[in-house]
């Protein structure tokens, strides 16, 4: 194919994953549940019971930003990918396939972290990120060999920085999710601390 022909093939991939991206993380608010009035209770107040909800909105928080966080360093890979093929299409399709499934473990997350399940809820939830996070390693990596899909500007250090950071991602996210079964917060705090390593060493052009 010609220049044009890759960009609009790379032009449509965008595209259809950023509107996954997009429905993934506008699902997640779904989780939430407004206090009926009936389940209040004489003496009980709707403040209360809105702050009783910290669950759904610390997994609320989580998953939205770590999504986020993935959609923007999906966006910069085609910065360096100005090529498709048909593998690639299917391992990005896999990976939207995970980002899809993220609402389901983020509401089990919230339903159960105070109850206890909360070692299994968290495990569930981080494991689902490793999982991501081989997609994202697998996506990379087939584009990359040999330069198969890359632009011919592609700055060979910053190809190597990404290659480098991504690495991390499966280590990380298993770390976060073998912690889930001493400690769940601390399963969790790895969990977006890593998230915020990826937000600040995203490689842009």
């Amino acid at each position: 194919m010609d220049a044009a022909s890759d960009e609009k093939e790379t032009g449509r991939l965008e595209a259809f994953s950023d509107g996954v991206f997009s429905i993934a993380i506008t699902l997640l608010v779904l989780q939430f549940k407004i206090p009926k009035l009936d389940q209040l209770g004489a003496e009980a107040h709707l403040s209360g019971a809105l702050l009783s909800e910290w669950p759904s909105y610390m997994a609320y928080f989580i998953s939205f930003f770590t999504i986020l966080v993935m959609w923007v360093n999906h966006h910069r890979l085609f910065n360096h990918i100005k090529r498709v093929d048909n593998l690639f299409l299917f391992i990005n399709g896999f990976l939207l396939m995970l980002v899809a499934f993220v609402p389901f473990p983020t509401q089990l997350l919230a339903e159960h972290i105070r109850h206890r399940y909360a070692v299994t809820a968290t495990a569930f939830f981080t494991g689902t990120y490793i999982l991501i996070a081989v997609a994202f390693n697998a996506l990379w990596h087939y584009a990359i060999y040999r330069r198969r899909l890359l632009g011919r500007s592609a700055n060979a250090a910053a190809v190597d920085r990404i290659t480098q950071n991504y690495r991390l991602g499966p280590c990380g996210f298993s770390l976060a999710f073998i912690l889930a079964f001493f400690n769940v917060a601390l399963s969790l705090t790895a969990f977006t601390a890593l998230a915020f390593f990826y937000a600040f060493t995203g490689e842009g052009k």
